[in-house]
């Protein structure tokens, strides 16, 4: 019996700085524990990021009030400087991320598996917020 495709979601935005800063406030620990919430109700405490293949990047995400939390982890598969990393989840599931320069613009593309728990529109919209979160430091700092 074959296993059932994961429903891939993708999101994207285009950050107004160039791809070298994007690069750096995407995988730089002090940065990312800055931009890597989906509302203003949580934050990422800590976050970990040992950007080579078979590295681990490990974020913790956690409500400001203290009342949950979780590791949002996994191992990179893909890295290529400047343009593409790829990693798999915890849970086994894929992330893709390509990063586009057109000057003092990078265009963003991030695809990846939905888990079964919560609604697509849910975590589309979620991983969405994180990455207009990440548009909004990056363009601002």
């Amino acid at each position: 019996m074959e296993t059932p495709k994961a429903i891939e979601i993708t999101i994207s935005a285009s950050v107004n700085a160039p791809v070298a800063k994007v690069w750096e406030y995407w995988n730089g620990p002090e940065h990312i524990t800055k931009w890597n919430s989906a509302s203003p109700d949580w934050h990422t405490p800590s976050a970990e990021n040992d950007l080579r293949v078979g590295g681990k990047l490990n974020a913790r995400m956690e409500a400001k009030d203290g009342s949950m939390g979780f590791d949002f982890w996994g191992i990179y598969d893909i890295i290529t400087e400047h343009q593409y990393i790829e990693y798999t989840l915890g849970d086994n599931r894929k992330v893709k991320i390509t990063f586009t320069a057109n000057g003092d613009t990078t265009d963003i593309v991030e695809t990846f598996d939905a888990e079964s728990v919560n609604p697509v529109e849910m975590q589309q919209f979620g991983w969405q917020s994180i990455l207009n979160s990440f548009k909004a430091y990056a363009e601002t700092n």
